[in-house]
């Protein structure tokens, strides 16, 4: 933690209505005397509608990706952070996932919770990659819910965050464009096929829901300028599960130790005079702080008696 300079904290707050109602008992010393301490900096601001979160927009630029909503190359990018050259090619990342079926609507199961493994992922990829090569796809393991995908399909097609599918109606976040086209015809294979294979017989014999289809996420080229992560930055993943979960009780337990764990080490560094920044993300916005830096000292003494109270910097993402 010692060398952290700037701490990026996703779904920071949510406009559910029952994280709003967690927020209100939210107590959240370290991180009120921490922005009392820091000076407001760049902001993002956003819709809850937007197919890329707040928080990978921030990353995104970090990384010298300054890609249009919905169209940041992150599966490009991962291949160079591995030490593979993607090319020029358009790449995107395949996520085998459950589309859960409900009376009105068909929403996306957290593909975490297919527990699978790497056989059972390299089988299913196996029954469906002819189906990817038919339309002129590689499709290539990467780990078990994440599969690796090239083809000039992928090159201009914005698709949302597989974040902000997860638990919600998927109908609302699939690509309409007519480049998605042979997308939509092969994710409607997909399920037929998936739907009768000997894989997800015996997922359902042992107690567990069938994968029936995939989401296409992070799709582009990588442009010659991206960048790996800048050093000093950390990406706090404790709010994610929780949130996405829906269980805000659990999301407020995770922030209070977020707040004393990395509120307390922060604080600490900001009164050594080190420089820091702070940037919360939410649905829609991000938020960033920065230490004062060369402001003097009236304005260092200044802003310790300009208390922000967390609840109302948090609603405000």
């Amino acid at each position: 933690m010692s060398d952290i300079a700037h701490l990026l904290i996703p779904f920071a707050a949510s406009e559910a209505p029952e994280c709003r109602q967690a927020l209100a008992g939210l107590q959240l010393p370290r991180l009120e005397r921490l922005l009392a301490r820091l000076q407001r900096a760049a902001a993002d601001h956003g819709s809850a509608h937007d197919l890329s979160l707040p928080h990978e927009r921030v990353l995104a630029r970090a990384c010298g990706l300054r890609a249009a909503d919905g169209r940041t190359p992150w599966a490009a990018w991962q291949l160079r952070q591995w030490g593979r050259d993607p090319g020029r090619d358009a790449w995107a990342c395949i996520t085998p996932c459950h589309w859960r079926v409900g009376s009105d609507h068909v929403a996306m199961d957290d593909p975490a919770r297919l527990q699978l493994d790497e056989a059972e992922s390299r089988a299913v990829l196996a029954l469906v990659q002819p189906l990817f090569h038919g339309d002129g796809i590689e499709l290539e393991y990467a780990a078990a819910t994440s599969w690796l995908a090239r083809g000039e399909v992928f090159r201009e097609l914005p698709v949302a965050s597989l974040d902000r599918v997860i638990g919600r109606a998927v109908d609302a976040w699939l690509p309409r464009m007519t480049a998605a086209g042979p997308l939509r015809r092969l994710q409607q294979e997909v399920q037929m096929l998936l739907y009768t294979s000997a894989a997800n017989e015996h997922r359902q014999q042992r107690g567990l829901v069938p994968v029936n289809s995939f989401w296409v996420s992070g799709a582009g080229a990588l442009p010659s300028a991206a960048g790996a992560l800048p050093a000093g930055l950390r990406v706090a993943e404790d709010l994610r599960a929780p949130a996405l979960a829906g269980d805000w009780a659990a999301w407020a337990a995770a922030w209070r130790q977020l707040d004393e764990r990395d509120g307390t080490q922060l604080l600490d560094a900001a009164a050594a005079g080190r420089q820091l920044t702070l940037t919360l993300c939410g649905e829609r916005n991000a938020q960033s702080w920065t230490s004062a830096g060369g402001a003097g000292l009236l304005r260092r003494v200044s802003g310790l008696f300009a208390a922000k109270q967390a609840t109302a910097v948090l609603e405000a993402l």
